[in-house]
């Protein structure tokens, strides 16, 4: 028998239970990604508009969790909508499985505005947008090992799925970090051959790729990792100067950060060139994307040249000499279109400054309410994302992710959650151009609300 929570998750979600309940008997756990539960069940949602969630009990809710920072532009944003549907409409079809203009209108636009890009290459998700520069890492150094930071996510893949939340017991010491897998079914191989990092410490960092630097091809990292703690700049710019001399190619995850902490990314904004560049999320406008970009002569390892392609018949010779990339729905027409109206908001004169100005608004604001309630608190970010820590001890890694009280945030986002503010308890908090001054008003009384709840 189906288990039935009681009394009702927030009071006021019963619709919701009954149709996670539902969901529990045809899909496992009941969601279709891992990230979508929480206890003791997630929330239905109906529809969207602008900076609002709706759920099936027919709640409102003010969305910070934005598709997990990818709907910049809110919920069924007019520009999106129409560039979509005259995309579908000129057209004729919604994909043409052949090569079309707006593929090159969007790679001349990345090359434009993001430092590190001279060429791209499409996906479908950021995860494949990250294996993919890997993959291309790999084969242009001819080394077969790959770096990543302790606390970054790069996708669900045997690769990356090593030391995203690790027991502390399991990982090592803080200047070498083991690789401990985040889930079954990761052979023995990826954690073997994926070395792992200690985030803005460059002393420890640099140590671990002097003495493996024969064998890795690439060091990839978030430049803000999970989106809210920034690398210090003297760290990231301390690990291209290594790399570089090293020979190793520095991979950029802006999956994230792209589009959100400014126009180029957060290479822009720390004036660091990586060799390659991961991007996903804001780039669909809401649509599922992925890309790469990077140096041309890295990039062209891809180019099929002399039509050397392993899917097609008696194209033989020189295979082993192209990295092959592919995908039927690469470069997606439809959704090549809701990323170019995305990029032509954002690039108007004043909306990224209006963005993250509203985001340093209610940071500042949130800051103020925790202190009159005398609870340790501080807003960590940069650009339009941001989240809450339950401390006053700097945040810099994972490892001090770990210091801050979680169990009271847990309860407070719960709470909120009821009052009407939308995030998956303890996830980061995205900002769109979308969000109102009266949003921000509604957030901060509804915290407000809560931290009295709390004292009491």
């Amino acid at each position: 028998m189906a288990k039935v929570y009681e009394p009702d998750l927030y009071g006021q979600t019963g619709k919701s239970e009954e149709l996670y309940l539902q969901a529990k008997e045809v899909i496992p756990g009941g969601v279709t990604a891992n990230i979508k539960f929480f206890e003791p069940h997630p929330i239905m949602m109906e529809r969207g508009q602008g900076s609002k969630l709706y759920d099936v009990d027919g709640n409102e809710y003010i969305d910070y969790l934005l598709c997990y920072g990818a709907l910049i532009l809110g919920h069924g944003h007019k520009r999106v909508y129409d560039a979509v549907f005259q995309q579908m409409r000129e057209s004729g079809t919604t994909i043409f499985g052949t090569p079309h203009v707006l593929e090159t209108k969007m790679a001349q636009k990345l090359v434009e505005i993001i430092p590190g890009i001279e060429m791209v290459r499409y996906t479908n998700s950021g995860l494949e947008a990250t294996m993919l520069a890997t993959r291309m890492a790999i084969a242009y150094t001819e080394k077969p090992k790959i770096a990543k930071f302790e606390g970054h996510y790069h996708g669900g893949t045997n690769e990356f799925l090593l030391s995203v939340n690790p027991d502390l017991s399991e990982a090592g010491s803080e200047t070498e970090p083991k690789a401990v897998p985040e889930s079954k079914g990761i052979p023995d191989y990826f954690r073997q051959n994926t070395i792992i990092l200690p985030f803005n410490n460059l002393e420890a960092t640099e140590q671990i790729l002097r003495k493996h630097k024969d064998e890795l091809a690439a060091v990839i990292l978030e430049p803000v990792q999970a989106g809210f703690i920034p690398a210090n700049p003297e760290f990231i710019k301390g690990i291209r100067t290594i790399t570089q001399e090293l020979g190793i190619l520095l991979i950029f995850d802006e999956v994230k950060t792209g589009f959100r902490m400014s126009m180029g990314g957060a290479q822009k904004v720390y004036d660091i060139v990586p060799d390659l560049t991961a991007l996903g999320k804001v780039l669909g406008g809401g649509f599922p994307v992925g890309a790469v970009g990077g140096r041309k002569e890295i990039m062209m390892i891809s180019a099929p040249e002399d039509g050397k392609d392993i899917l097609t018949t008696g194209s033989k010779n020189g295979k082993k000499e192209v990295l092959f990339h592919s995908g039927t729905y690469n470069g997606h027409p439809t959704v090549l279109a809701a990323g170019l109206a995305t990029i032509e908001v954002l690039e108007e004169e004043g909306q990224m400054d209006r963005l993250i100005s509203a985001t340093h608004m209610l940071r500042n604001q949130l800051e103020m309410v925790y202190a009159k309630y005398g609870f340790d608190m501080q807003t960590v970010g940069m650009g339009s994302i941001f989240n809450i820590m339950l401390t006053k001890e700097p945040i810099q890694n994972y490892r001090d992710t770990i210091k801050a009280n979680a169990k009271i945030r847990k309860e407070i986002d719960q709470k909120l959650l009821r009052l009407g503010i939308y995030t998956k308890p303890l996830n980061r908090y995205s900002m769109s151009v979308v969000h109102t001054g009266e949003d921000i008003a509604r957030t901060v009384e509804a915290h407000e609300t809560v931290l009295k709840q709390l004292r009491r």
